[in-house]
Order: structure tokens, then C-alpha cells, then sequence
């Protein structure tokens, strides 16, 4: 336990608050295992993570497995993980892959989805106004189903390498993870503002953030989609960057921390805690070509369990609580056995599913949460089934993302070591 805090407290550059070292399991190295709280043992947990990723990344190909062997290059093995229903892979399920693979130490399957990514989804031609990025979705044969990225890909593509480099080591070209990291972290705040043919037309690209309000962007499709998604906020990985990250670029994630963090609370209902799927710069709903973009659907799953990791990872955010509270005694009161999976903000129901992947992350949101239904949430994690059949994409990754989360498995994976002035 000792060696554990050790090295967790090594593992930034900035110096703790005495506050945040008793609190956040950045400092102290302690991961709270919300299944355990509730009566399930340590190695009950693992052997349900097991099982799912076992399923889901091994399993039926037909009904049950996202992840699928195709051959490989001189690089080494290729796999991607595909979304079933609408057949393609986007960069939002190669990332969650690699971040689960990662964190389950996994990296024969880390290794093959990043050599995927790279050799079919990395934009190459220097004229391509993407230049840099991912293209966010492909055909499952490697063509190219769209023509620009999205950031919550990258975002994620980012911190499971940082981690992949501080768990395994970096190697070389590709599998320098590091390397890797600062390249596409460096160029989501510095790509130039780029005007020129793709296969879906003419299309001006830049940066992935908008420096005027240090936030993520929805796309860097500039200047038609000059808003943000609040699901793509990830405040607790940005307090990560801003240690590990490029030097020159560090003071801005810092920032953004902080400003998703007040974010948050702009862009949830005051009475139901349920964020829309897109968001203008002051959080207020922002209409687009998404049906249900200024109310609670897909996307928005995501945003609780983003405010409530930094929660617990970092401990500065006190009203990060109250939002898991007041979106949890929501939700329970729709009954936990059968909420619907999309609402308006001010609570109501716009769909007749109970998704599997609503429920993890609704989970998640216990690790932030005081009310007295918390527990209950996560009771309704470990009695959900992994998913299968045509939905098992999303659903399945946030599933077994929240089973990671749940049981204290997700963790920071920090350099060893960190010379002086480094």
C-alpha cells in the first residue's frame, strides 16, 4: 500500500494541495471499488470484467464480439472494433477499445486496434484539410465513410496512449506511445486552419478546441459547427495532460479543467441534472441537423460519468456531487428497473428502451454521488448482462468501461519517474 502511494504521488509534476492529497485517488494512489461497497468481492468483480471483455472482444462473432482479427501488415496484427447496427468503425469505439485493452493490460489488442487506426483512419495526404486527424468513421474494409474527425476519438485515442506508454514502456514509430500522444495532443489545440477537397466536398478544418473559451469542440469543422458536446468534456483527463502533455500547451488544459468543470453546471437542468447532446459556449441547448441534439440522448449518457470520474480522481469540484444527486434522484424516480434512455431536459421521456449502456454510466455517477440511491445504481450495474445482439456496440463499451469504473479498475497510469524539471 505504501509503494502504491508512493508512486501515485510521483506521478505529477504540480505539487498536491494537502486537501486534494487526502481526497483524490490521483494523490492517494485509492480507487473506491463501489462493488465492494455493496457486498461484491474484489475477485467477483474481476471475474465479471473478465467475462465481458471475454464476450465482447472474444466471443460470438455473429452475436456477441465487437473486436475482429484481420490479418496484419509489416506493422504487426490489425483489428478493428465496429459499431454492429450501422456497420462501420468509428474512432469513438477504437479509442474505448484501446482504453479498456490498456486498462486490462491487454495490449496485444491495444497494439492491433492502434495499428488499425493508423493504417486506415489516420489522414495522410498533406492536402486534405484534416491533415493529422482520424477520419471518425470507415467501412469495415478500410474505405472511407466519412471524410473528417471528431474529437471525443482523439480525445480518448490520446489518454490511453499516455497511459499505454506509462504502463508498458514506449517502443518505436507506431508503438511509441509517448511520441504518439504528444503528436496528436499537440495538434488537436495547434492544426492550421486548412480549406480543401475530401470525398464528402470542400471542407476548412483546424484546431479541435476553441481557444477564446478553452473548451473542446464538436467537430473543428470551422466556422459552421461553433459549439461544443458536453459529453466531450473530460476534465479529468485534461488535469493529466496538463502535466504530461506537450510543455507549451500545458496551462491550457489546465485551464480547460476548470472550465468544463463550470461548464458542467451551466449545461445541466437545474432539477433533472440532464445535460443536452450539443451545447453552445454558455451551455445553453444547441439546435443542429441532430434530432434530438438540445435534449438527453446518446451522447449525453457520457456526461455524468465524466463529471463524476473527476470527482473522484481529482476531488476539486464539490458541486460535481450534486449533479450525480439530482440526475440519480431523477432517474430513480422513473423507476431503475426501466428508465428510458432519452428526455427532454426538464424530464420528459422521449424513447421507450432501457439501454444497458445508460445504466454503466448512471453507475459511474454513484463514484461522485451522496444521495441515498447511489448504492442502488450500481446494484443495477452488476444485475445487468453484457450485452448482445445488434446493440451491443455502445452499449457494450460503456458497460464494460463502467464495470472498470465501478470496481476501482479504471485507473491513472503515470510515469514512474519524472526527472526535475521534466
Amino acid at each position: 500500500m505504501l509503494l502504491t502511494t508512493v508512486l501515485a504521488l510521483c506521478q505529477t509534476l504540480l505539487p498536491a494541495t494537502e486537501k486534494d492529497a487526502e481526497r483524490g485517488a490521483f494523490y492517494t494512489g485509492r480507487y473506491r471499488d463501489l462493488f465492494a461497497e455493496i457486498g461484491h468481492s474484489p475477485d467477483e468483480s474481476r471475474a465479471r470484467i473478465n467475462a465481458a471483455f471475454q464476450q465482447l472482444f472474444h466471443g460470438d462473432q455473429q452475436t456477441q464480439t465487437l473486436f475482429y482479427e484481420v490479418g496484419g501488415n509489416k506493422q504487426g496484427a490489425l483489428a478493428y472494433i465496429t459499431d454492429i447496427a450501422n456497420h462501420d468503425v468509428r474512432t469513438e469505439g477504437m479509442s474505448y477499445g484501446m482504453m479498456i485493452s490498456v486498462q486490462m493490460d491487454r495490449k496485444r489488442e491495444f497494439d492491433a486496434l492502434w495499428n488499425w487506426a493508423n493504417t486506415y483512419m489516420l489522414i495522410t495526404d498533406r492536402k486534405d484539410p484534416g491533415f493529422g486527424y482520424y477520419k471518425w468513421s470507415m467501412n469495415i474494409d478500410g474505405s472511407p465513410h466519412s471524410s473528417t474527425p471528431a474529437p471525443d476519438g482523439e480525445e480518448y485515442f490520446v489518454m490511453s496512449l499516455y497511459f499505454a506508454a506509462n504502463r508498458w514502456g514506449s517502443g518505436r514509430e507506431l508503438y511509441n506511445y509517448k511520441a504518439q500522444a504528444d503528436r496528436l495532443l499537440h495538434l488537436m489545440r495547434h492544426h492550421p486552419v486548412m480549406t480543401g477537397s475530401t470525398h464528402s466536398g470542400i471542407r476548412t478544418i483546424g484546431p479541435m478546441v476553441d481557444e477564446k473559451h478553452h473548451m473542446i469542440r464538436f467537430v473543428p469543422d470551422s466556422p459552421n459547427e461553433d459549439f461544443t458536446d458536453p459529453s466531450y468534456h473530460l476534465p479529468a483527463y485534461y488535469e493529466l495532460w496538463a502535466r504530461w502533455g506537450p510543455p507549451e500547451d500545458r496551462a491550457f488544459w489546465a485551464q480547460a479543467a476548470e472550465t468544463s468543470r463550470r461548464f458542467f453546471l451551466l449545461t445541466t437542468d437545474p432539477k433533472t441534472g440532464l445535460s443536452p447532446d450539443y451545447a453552445n459556449w454558455d451551455g445553453s441547448p444547441r439546435p443542429s441537423f441532430n434530432h434530438f441534439s438540445t435534449d438527453f440522448s446518446y451522447d449525453s449518457w457520457r456526461t455524468a460519468s465524466n463529471w463524476s470520474v473527476d470527482a473522484s480522481w481529482w476531488a476539486k469540484s464539490p458541486e460535481e456531487s450534486e449533479l450525480s444527486n439530482r440526475i440519480q434522484q431523477f432517474l430513480f424516480a422513473q423507476d431503475l428497473a426501466k428508465f428510458d434512455d432519452q428526455y427532454t431536459l426538464a424530464g420528459l421521456p422521449l424513447s421507450q428502451r432501457h439501454s444497458v449502456g445508460m445504466v454503466a454510466t448512471m453507475a459511474v455517477a454513484s463514484l461522485a454521488a451522496t444521495n441515498n440511491h447511489a448504492n442502488a445504481f450500481v446494484e443495477n450495474l452488476w444485475n445487468s448482462a453484457t450485452p448482445y445482439g445488434e446493440q451491443r456496440y455502445y452499449d457494450g463499451l460503456l458497460y464494460l468501461m463502467g464495470l472498470l469504473h465501478c470496481s476501482g479498475n479504471f485507473r491513472v497510469y503515470g510515469p514512474k519517474y519524472i526527472r526535475p524539471g521534466h
